[in-house]
């Protein structure tokens, strides 16, 4: 059995609702950031990152949200949940999500966790007030990539980068940027929302 480690509001959601939509043989595991559980030795054998997510899975420990979603796509064919069998369309589905991971997370992070960046006070205020106007470029750009009159980010077939960009999506709020401003990406929310299993998912990271 998968075992996912994760934190509620993280980024972890992602691989969450993969696994679900997946209809993998999984369990999940809370880790409680607030109290700095990701800091102990317990959990650092796990992941010595000290973040969420991590999936162990039979064969190790698999870490980074891209590789986890592609994993749970590659080991749950039946699902269909990205294009394997055509290299371009799942090459387009790799750099969506590592989009999402490099420049969107990173952005997000610089508003809670500057002190990863800087030192100082001044400049961590300063990458905090950015965070609004960064964000909202990030998903001007993503906005832009959406494709017109279809319900997913890869086009008509649902796959590992919709609940991705839902997770990040979902931030946006927390960040003083308005989801409504962006059309295609609120109605790809609303549209996730509406998933059974993101339903349930929800429920259960929210008990």
């Amino acid at each position: 059995m998968l075992r996912l480690f994760h934190s509620r509001g993280s980024c972890a959601l992602a691989s969450h609702i993969a696994l679900e939509e997946a209809g993998a043989d999984y369990q999940v595991v809370r880790v409680d950031l607030a109290a700095g559980e990701q800091t102990k030795p317990e959990y650092l054998a796990i992941n010595p990152k000290g973040r969420v997510p991590a999936l162990v899975t039979d064969r190790g420990v698999l870490t980074e949200t891209p590789a986890i979603l592609a994993f749970v796509a590659q080991s749950h064919r039946e699902a269909r949940l990205a294009p394997l069998d055509d290299p371009f369309a799942f090459a387009r589905a790799q750099a969506f999500n590592s989009y999402l991971a490099s420049t969107v997370h990173v952005a997000h992070s610089h508003g809670r966790r500057g002190s990863r960046w800087a030192d100082d006070a001044a400049a961590i205020a300063e990458m905090k007030r950015k965070v609004p106007q960064t964000m909202a470029a990030c998903f001007a750009q993503i906005e832009a990539d959406l494709p017109d009159d279809q319900p997913w980010v890869l086009g008509a077939d649902y796959s590992i980068c919709d609940p991705y960009l839902f997770t990040i999506g979902a931030w946006l709020a927390g960040d003083e940027v308005e989801i409504a401003q962006f059309p295609k990406v609120f109605r790809h929310f609303q549209r996730m929302n509406d998933r059974p299993a993101v339903r349930k998912v929800l429920a259960r990271e929210a008990a």
